[in-house]
């Protein structure tokens, strides 16, 4: 039995991540022949637009597919950027090692992490073909690009190289490229078109990234373009250091071994964020550790108490330690009017409402959530809504049904707000898509493949709060609409029937033309709002006019407010009937009296915008006679708004500022700039708007 366990023993061998992934390629989204080809474009897609926005630069993105083989099902990729390149020394590693990266370590939102990517699409195309990856790369340093075919040695885990050089590299219109990177390979794949196809990938794309300008030519030379509908970057964001409510043990435990403090209040203060000198202590205290040990010489009993206290189980006083939540310059939401622009350009339709959530933590990591709707035009009213789930601006293309952004639209009742739904669960069916995104430094997914969100309750509650909101926003858009059908009806009928029946009875009794407008009032019998919302091009300013009509007997008192971007550095001018801010987004004006047959109009002009990021102005009121055209104020919404804008603009003013020890001093706590403070705060954009 002695010989069996040593030969058994002799048998086992330590596998090469890279080998491993090799023979289990379906963990990188490898598991298809149409499915390869987009997880390709995806990997190499992502790499781009997260090394074009860390360098600061507007992406350009082209992306070519040529069929080599129809009977074989060999294709070439070919996918073109202006990044800023990679030294020629680094490209090796870059896509011959699994692994390798920067961003596994950071705390902050990025589309890629593990260093597997674009790493994986070298292994498929050496797998399935044979061939190495061509790479081009032009760093602004140097005036010839670097050119190398790369392939990759699975049992090493590291690149073989061949036809290395250096070449001039010209642009499509003749001029030398500045910097860039280029990547060719061919692949076992198949090209088609439809839901699940590289066209709806980079059309996704396009939507959360509406700063880049992404080209696209298919395998029949037809050529796709999604232009770019702004010049600002996404918020630069930065790396936090971990949360005590996200830690584990083993990773606390690591921590202390690794630590060259000298003391636990000086460890606890600089290596976690939301940990005050005054919350250190206290940690320390509720684990029954003395503040002077040293962090190395922590026993695992200690470390265990530690944790405890970080997760609330041992309490100080009765209560659990206090912490600060982790700073939220470390994601970067694609906010409520790039949201509307990206959709508006890539779906055909007059209503899009928006929403982005203040921030919030889960588990000790910062998350934000943003939807969109848009509805009418262009779209089957037959069919399923369109989901559109992306996490980090990256598309979910695949497990729509296990998804967790998929089962929170199913669990409202779409019913009420206008749309079909069997049994008020499941997919609704009608002209809509809807877009959810979820931006967070810890995107728990289903699969390595990264095409589901795995369930998590705290997440799953923000996006169908959303959601709720979003459904009223159309239910509203919907009644206004219907509503101002038939008053628009009965408006034109009472205009064409009134003047002609007066003027045949005047004629007859030979008698003058009554003035009819006291007449007209009665029959309305309504109170009317119409707003305008227009590019004015000689201010380059937008334009909104608001006008309510009292179409009734009675005198009327009013509170009217509109919607406007702030939250988007827009800012309100020529507002000459003054009014005042009611919460983020909302501004309000008070009518004292509108007497019957009168109106009454506000205007404004909203500055720093770009033409088209403001067409459509929505209008609430607070008054007892329902004025058509505008919704009545929801009051829970406001303040669920002034909550949600407390939240994020949450400051703690504890007495907790003692000063650190001298060791501490010079470790600064992290602290959100007012420039990297969330500028998308809950607001009512798009809500009832009516279009």
């Amino acid at each position: 039995m002695a010989g069996t366990a040593e030969r058994m023993a002799k048998n086992q061998k330590q596998v090469a991540i890279s080998e491993f992934f090799e023979k289990n390629k379906h963990f990188l989204g490898f598991d298809s022949l149409t499915r390869s080809l987009i997880t390709a474009v995806k990997e190499a897609v992502d790499n781009s637009l997260d090394a074009c926005e860390e360098a600061r630069i507007l992406p350009d993105i082209k992306v070519k597919i040529t069929k080599l083989d129809d009977k074989k099902n060999i294709v070439e990729l070919q996918t073109e950027d202006n990044g800023p390149g990679i030294p020629k020394r680094s490209i090796e590693k870059v896509f011959g090692q699994l692994l390798f990266g920067s961003r596994f370590h950071a705390i902050r939102q990025s589309r890629g992490q593990q260093g597997i990517g674009i790493t994986g699409v070298v292994m498929y195309s050496q797998l399935t073909t044979g061939g190495k990856t061509h790479v081009r790369s032009k760093i602004a340093t140097e005036t010839s690009a670097a050119v190398v075919d790369i392939g990759l040695d699975t049992r090493k885990n590291k690149a073989t190289k061949s036809n290395e050089g250096r070449e001039v590299w010209e642009a499509d219109d003749g001029t030398l490229k500045e910097h860039g990177l280029e990547i060719t390979c061919r692949m076992k794949a198949k090209y088609q078109r439809g839901r699940q196809s590289v066209y709806q990938y980079l059309r996704m794309t396009s939507i959360v990234n509406p700063h880049a300008d992404i080209t696209f030519v298919d395998p029949d030379g037809d050529v796709h373009h999604w232009p770019r509908v702004t010049e600002r970057l996404p918020r630069k964001v930065e790396s936090i250091k971990p949360h005590p409510h996200g830690i584990h043990l083993g990773t606390l435990q690591r921590m202390c071994t690794e630590s060259t403090d000298t003391r636990m209040t000086s460890f606890l203060y600089k290596n976690f964020s939301g940990v005050s000198s005054r919350a250190a202590k206290q940690l320390l205290e509720a684990a029954e550790i003395n503040e002077k040990a040293k962090p190395k010489s922590m026993k695992p009993d200690q470390i265990r108490a530690l944790l405890e206290s970080f997760q609330g189980e041992r309490e100080l006083g009765g209560k659990p330690v206090k912490l600060l939540n982790p700073p939220t310059n470390c994601l970067s939401p694609i906010e409520e009017l790039l949201i509307k622009k990206g959709l508006s350009k890539t779906i055909d339709s007059r209503f899009v409402t928006t929403m982005t959530r203040a921030a919030t933590v889960s588990q000790g990591n910062p998350y934000q959530v943003e939807v969109g709707l848009i509805f009418g035009e262009g779209m089957a009213a037959d069919k399923p809504v369109e989901i559109l789930r992306f996490a980090n601006r990256v598309p979910l293309m695949y497990q729509q049904g296990g998804c967790l952004l998929t089962k929170a639209i199913e669990s409202v009742d779409w019913r009420q707000y206008g749309l079909d739904q069997a049994g008020g669960r499941g997919v609704p069916k009608g002209p809509a898509a809807v877009l959810v995104h979820l931006a967070s430094t810890n995107v728990q997914f289903t699969s390595e493949a990264k095409e589901a969100l795995a369930d998590n309750g705290e997440v799953m509650d923000e996006v169908r709060k959303a959601m709720l909101e979003m459904g009223r926003g159309l239910r509203k858009h919907l009644e206004k609409k219907k509503k101002m059908v038939k008053v628009q009806e009965k408006f034109e009928l009472v205009n064409d029937i009134i003047p002609a029946i007066a003027e045949k009875s005047a004629a007859i009794l030979k008698r003058p033309m009554p003035n009819l407008s006291g007449s007209i009032t009665k029959i309305m019998g309504a109170v009317i709002a119409e707003s305008t919302t227009h590019w004015n091009k000689t201010t380059k300013m937008t334009d909104v006019s608001i006008t309510l009509f009292n179409y009734t007997s009675r005198a009327r008192a009013y509170t009217l407010l509109a919607s406007w971007p702030e939250s988007e550095g827009a800012g309100m001018e020529n507002n000459t009937t003054g009014g005042r801010k009611e919460a983020t987004g909302v501004w309000a004006w008070k009518l004292e009296t509108l007497e019957p047959g009168t109106t009454y109009t506000i205007s404004y002009s909203l500055s720093g915008l770009e033409r088209g990021d403001w067409t459509e102005t929505d209008v609430f009121y607070r008054g007892s006679q329902e004025v058509i055209g505008a919704s009545k104020m929801d009051e829970k919404l406001l303040d669920e708004i002034r909550r949600q804008e407390a939240r994020a603009n949450e400051v703690d003013h504890e007495e907790d500022v003692a000063p650190p020890d001298e060791e501490t001093v010079s470790a600064a706590v992290p602290v959100v700039s007012e420039e990297a403070k969330p500028s998308g705060q809950q607001t009512l954009m798009g809500f009832g708007s009516d279009a």
